[in-house]
């Protein structure tokens, strides 16, 4: 994944093996097996140019966070607030400002359909 998201474009996979074999040896198989398998996971998207397949990242690397992030809680069981309430404790000055300013958005937001 982390591969996709640098490229900025989409890759084969011989474009993402290359990549990865300059760090380390790994089977052209093995590349093609996970990016199909990301494809089936609606992870990353495939389109068909000529013989080959291209594959792009199906969402960005902040969006793919919230939404693990979100099975997590899901998964967690019990109260989804107490949990986030928890992680809230953790963040640093700089996260909080974040998540004050997101909040504070989503607030103008709800304000503004109602």
């Amino acid at each position: 994944m982390d591969r996709l998201w640098a490229a900025g474009e989409r890759l084969t996979v011989r474009d993402v093996h290359d990549q990865l074999s300059a760090e380390r040896p790994l089977a052209y198989t093995t590349v093609m097996t996970v990016l199909d398998r990301l494809t089936r996971k609606d992870m990353v998207v495939r389109t068909q140019r000529g013989r080959a397949y291209l594959y792009a990242p199906a969402n960005s690397r902040d969006e793919l966070t919230a939404e693990l992030l979100n099975e997590v809680l899901d998964g967690a069981g019990g109260d989804r607030t107490a949990a986030l309430v928890h992680f809230a404790e953790t963040v640093s000055a700089d996260e909080a400002d974040a998540l004050r300013t997101a909040l504070a958005r989503i607030e103008a937001q709800h304000e503004d359909t109602t």
